[in-house]
């Protein structure tokens, strides 16, 4: 315990019913599901970094649900079965972050989403093409629309690429602010009186006679359950569970005038995303440049990264057009084997919910609200 503790903060501060750890998008809104169905139960909620520290507040803000070469590879290891109660999740969860927070609050709106293909990518923008019919009635009954995804080749000109000879358009999909996002999911917390505890970092989670003991840089918690929700961290306390971390890195413009981009775009089956944000364009991606480098949870920038992303900006996102970048800055993903996320009771008492696979925002309120309801179903 540290030292200098009073006998109230002792007393007040350090016990709990339920603590979470990790103050991200699972994690909140697990939290909010077990404080509005059980009132009564004090809900601690723990975060290692001052913000959250993997990807809530560290992401591009894409609300989307896959692009079409994404579900090409995610339909080759779910199955067609398994990819569509996938993207329902994923579409759910999307549809249940807008009416818990409110899109004026989450700064969201849905000016569609796009994905790019160069002259060389021929081989694989006539197969997704050839996809559009297929990915359409798989997700007819999620969404209630037909024909989301439809070729979209006469607006390259309209945005300004140069190299660029393919388009596909998502009608559906939306952008948003993951800061205002998370800033409402803290507030609806903290009015049901959750508690938040930053810079609290867990060491070790102690299974002992009357409850479990958290091992804390701030000290030692008592609880009588915990879900780990740190997702790419979760290797920390839980070894054994088959997470990968993928850093994304980002990169920000100064504003850009007279810009015309206007909506969500990817690139390269996913590994390059890109948008407009208060007149700049944000760029993320090119982890799979080096696997191996960036499933890291130690943040920070590679020249090749970086190097991949200015190039990417001057000679197909903005061409002919001066740009400096302002903003760096990445953030932790967790990946694995199967594309679904990990919620289970992974020792007694100690549930987890983690894994994305880098669609939190999507699955994010949806994974969180199942967690809470299989550790109230063990009380």
């Amino acid at each position: 315990m540290i030292a200098n503790l009073s006998y109230w903060e002792k007393k007040n501060f350090f016990a709990a019913d339920i603590i979470i750890i990790g103050s991200g998008i699972v994690g909140l809104n697990a939290a909010l599901t077990i404080k509005e169905k059980l009132p009564n139960l004090s809900v601690f909620v723990l975060e290692r970094g001052f913000l959250p520290s993997g990807a809530s507040t560290k992401n591009a803000g894409f609300a989307c649900f896959g692009s079409i070469s994404e579900l090409i590879e995610q339909e080759k290891i779910s199955g067609p079965a398994g990819l569509h109660q996938l993207i329902s999740k994923r579409w759910q969860g999307l549809l249940k972050l807008r009416k818990l927070l409110g899109d004026e609050n989450i700064d969201f709106h849905q000016h569609g989403g796009y994905e790019l293909f160069r002259p060389n990518e021929y081989t694989l923008a006539e197969h997704c093409v050839a996809k559009l019919s297929h990915y359409n009635a798989m997700i007819e009954d999620i969404v209630h629309q037909k024909n989301v995804y439809v070729s979209a080749d006469q607006q390259i000109s309209s945005f300004g690429f140069n190299d660029v000879q393919y388009l596909i358009e998502n009608k559906l999909e939306a952008q948003l602010d993951p800061g205002r996002m998370m800033k409402a999911l803290i507030a609806k917390c903290m009015a049901l009186g959750i508690l938040f505890y930053t810079n609290c970092t867990v060491n070790q989670i102690n299974h002992e006679t009357n409850g479990l003991t958290l091992d804390t840089s701030q000290g030692f918690f008592k609880a009588k359950k915990v879900l780990v929700a740190n997702n790419a961290f979760v290797n920390e306390l839980l070894p054994d569970l088959a997470v990968v971390p993928g850093r994304g890195q980002v990169v920000v413009t100064k504003p850009i005038p007279r810009l015309k981009l206007k909506g969500t775009y990817h690139y390269d089956k996913g590994y390059y995303y890109f948008r407009n944000i208060d007149g700049r364009v944000l760029l993320g991606g090119g982890r799979n440049l080096d696997y191996e480098t960036e499933a890291t949870t130690a943040f920070g920038e590679t020249p090749l990264v970086q190097q991949s992303l200015t190039k990417l900006l001057a000679e197909v996102i903005l061409p002919d057009t001066s740009f400096e970048i302002e903003h760096k800055w990445s953030g932790i993903m967790a990946f694995g084997p199967q594309l679904s996320p990990i919620v289970e009771e992974a020792k007694p008492d100690v549930f987890c919910a983690v894994r994305c696979n880098g669609m939190g925002i999507a699955i994010g309120s949806h994974t969180g609200e199942a967690a809470a309801e299989l550790l109230i179903k063990s009380l």
